[in-house]
């Protein structure tokens, strides 16, 4: 009887077999070069998935899982985190990103530049129901808040005016913004002075937001608009991120030195700020920043109506070749359309080539008439070749730079979009790691993932850790690469082999499968 009990007690009290306790997974990736996010060395690991999550980290075998990934010889990292990044109208068109996908990216931050969409709540809703192969979040922008209350007005806010925006912040962040953007170059933002963007950051740090700026002047005033940024920092008490940091002029090239420095003495000083960057010496936004910032106050008729009056004419020109001449420039031959609204066989050329084409003389003075004619028609995209290479260099050394594209949802063959909407990350990866070794690659994996996971407060990606969503790359560090160039600029990068989000296949075997797992990102002050 004693010897029954004791038989009875072994088979209904003793731990499950070793065989019954293995985990199980949906998905295991095995024998891979984890690369965790943390900037920390490589180590050898499986990685188990289940349910949407990392579930186990450490050595496992194919019997355990449903299906099984062979990372031998490749990188296994945390997806990669977009933080600057315009989609709002691509988004619709391509839900699958396939450009930003088969760049690593998983997750994205829109909304930059003091440009979004007025109701966010509305657009997660049709985000979701359409379906979407990447994670996303977004920023209220300045520029549509100020719009919706002022209009284009070149003017200060009434105090009602204020207040008005800053409930119209107050509501977006409610409904999930991560923080509040800034484009201090753009219509209307431009217009503001630092008061009334302290006033709106204030608010969107009440709901634990970040302030993003596309700073008022990147060349020859870039300093104090860094001190700007800076400022809001510190009087709204809110983490600030400055956007695309770069010298785009000319007799400036090589001071990012110290533009750095005014980032890392603020950072001693107790303010919270970060930059980001990408990888290239051009930049791309519309055709109006070639003009005068009042010459485009209170909308296109007010803008042809000055075209039209000749005083006001010459006064634009002037300030636009005055302009010019500062930046130590003869003409406009760096300004590529990227697209023409009223003329897509300009798409690729400069505004010098379009200029003789129309049978003008290869002149400043002329070339403006030539903007004039363009913007009169719609403006358009364009290209920007005003950086130095060493500046980036010297930006991207910084440890507090986070690697960003600046980019869109791309329709695949429109346009001569610029290349970073397809290659900036493996363009940081292939060219600064494996080629020029200003990186280490686990540096830029850091600068890719956790950083900017940590800059935008989002507690459960950015990192290989079990518990966190499974937004998992499978790369080939020897290989990876970017394939888009200005000339050829709708390229996908090669060496993504497998992209994981939220759990689900995306990417195999580098071919995007149309999977459309991703997830909207929510800032702190989310109310459902």
């Amino acid at each position: 009887m004693k010897n029954q009990l004791i038989l009875l007690f072994i088979i209904f009290f003793t731990p499950l077999s070793i065989s019954a306790q293995k985990p199980q997974f949906d998905l295991l990736i095995r024998n891979g070069k984890v690369i965790d996010g943390s900037g920390n060395p490589w180590f050898r690991a499986d990685i188990g998935v289940l349910n949407g999550k990392i579930a186990a980290i450490g050595h496992y075998d194919s019997t355990q899982a449903k299906r099984t990934i062979d990372a031998t010889g490749m990188v296994v990292s945390p997806g990669f985190i977009d933080v600057h990044t315009h989609v709002e109208g691509g988004i619709f068109r391509v839900p699958t990103a396939d450009n930003y996908i088969l760049d690593g990216v998983t997750s994205i931050i829109t909304g930059n530049c003091g440009g979004s969409e007025d109701n966010l709540t509305d657009f997660y809703k049709k985000l979701m129901k359409m379906g979407i192969s990447l994670n996303l979040g977004s920023f209220i922008g300045h520029n549509n808040v100020r719009k919706q209350v002022m209009k284009k007005a070149m003017r200060d806010p009434t105090p009602k005016e204020q207040s008005e925006m800053e409930n119209l912040v107050e509501k977006a962040m409610k409904q999930g913004a991560v923080g509040l953007s800034t484009g201090l170059i753009y219509i209307p933002g431009t217009y503001s002075k630092t008061p009334e963007v302290v006033g709106l950051a204030k608010v969107a740090a009440k709901y634990g937001g970040v302030y993003t700026s596309h700073i008022r002047n990147e060349g020859e005033k870039v300093s104090d608009a860094i001190a700007e940024a800076i400022t809001v920092g510190r009087e709204a008490q809110i983490p600030v991120e400055i956007s695309h940091f770069k010298i785009a002029f000319k007799p400036l090239w090589g001071k990012s030195t110290e533009t750095v420095a005014m980032v890392e003495k603020a950072r001693q000083e107790g303010i919270d700020i970060n930059i980001d960057q990408y990888p290239y010496a051009a930049s791309s936004t519309n055709m109006g920043t070639l003009l005068p910032s009042w010459a485009l106050a209170d909308g296109d008729s007010a803008m042809l109506a000055r075209f039209a009056d000749p005083s006001v004419h010459t006064k634009i020109k002037a300030e636009m070749i005055a302009s010019l001449t500062k930046d130590q420039r003869k003409n406009w031959d760096y300004a590529v359309v990227a697209h023409a609204k009223s003329d897509s066989t300009l798409d690729g050329k400069t505004i010098s080539d379009i200029n003789i084409l129309r049978g003008r003389k290869p002149t400043a003075e002329y070339e403006v008439e030539t903007i004039f004619e363009l913007m009169a028609k719609g403006g358009g995209q364009m290209i920007y070749h005003k950086m130095s290479e060493e500046d980036i260099d010297i930006i991207l050394k910084y440890p507090n730079t986070m690697i960003a594209s600046d980019g869109g949802v791309e329709v695949y063959g429109f346009g001569v979009t610029h290349p970073r909407s397809y290659g900036t990350n493996a363009r940081v990866l292939g060219r600064y790691v494996r080629e020029r070794k200003t990186l280490t690659l686990e540096d830029a994996i850091r600068r890719m993932t956790s950083l900017p996971a940590q800059r935008f407060r989002i507690d459960d990606r950015g990192l290989l850790r079990v518990g966190y969503a499974a937004d998992i790359l499978v790369f080939d560090e020897k290989t990876v690469a970017d394939k888009a160039t200005y000339e050829r600029p709708h390229a996908y990068s090669i060496g993504f082999q497998w992209v994981i989000v939220n759990g689900k296949l995306t990417v195999e075997n580098g071919k995007h499968n149309e999977t459309k797992a991703g997830q909207i990102i929510y800032g702190k002050g989310y109310k459902e």
